[in-house]
């Protein structure tokens, strides 16, 4: 039997609504970018940079999972500059294929806003979880 709060959970993975859960946007993020790097030519320098840009962005969302079973807040704090660093090397990535592949810097950019966005709030989560304002 499927309950009312995991069937919520579902409908927010396949809503068009942007969420401020930070895991639903990774894992959406992740979906996109397996669409896309599924549509891009059959060269050998889209396989190489699809398959590191594949690996960056599942790990964004493989570390924001991880850090929920941390034993301690240093080890959580541990997963989201793992998940950071993941969303910069992912962004270089996406840049190279914008930079080299003029077709698709419409459909890159917005995977980068999105990038972009999903970076902040880790990096703003980052902040608050070692208590460091910046005013």
């Amino acid at each position: 039997m499927i309950t009312q709060s995991s069937n919520r959970k579902t409908q927010n993975y396949n809503s068009n609504v942007k969420s401020s859960d930070i895991k639903i946007r990774a894992y959406e993020l992740s979906l996109a970018i397996i669409r896309f790097i599924n549509d891009l030519p059959n060269k050998r320098a889209f396989w190489v940079i699809g398959d590191q840009l594949l690996r960056a962005i599942t790990s964004i969302g493989a570390n924001i999972i991880e850090a929920k079973s941390s034993s301690s807040r240093r080890e959580f704090i541990k997963y989201y500059e793992i998940a950071l660093k993941s969303a910069n090397e992912a962004k270089y990535w996406l840049s190279l294929i914008r930079d080299s592949y003029p077709e698709l810097k419409i459909k890159c950019q917005k995977l980068l806003d999105e990038l972009e966005e999903i970076s902040n709030m880790i990096g703003s989560s980052i902040i608050t979880l070692k208590g460091k304002r910046k005013f």
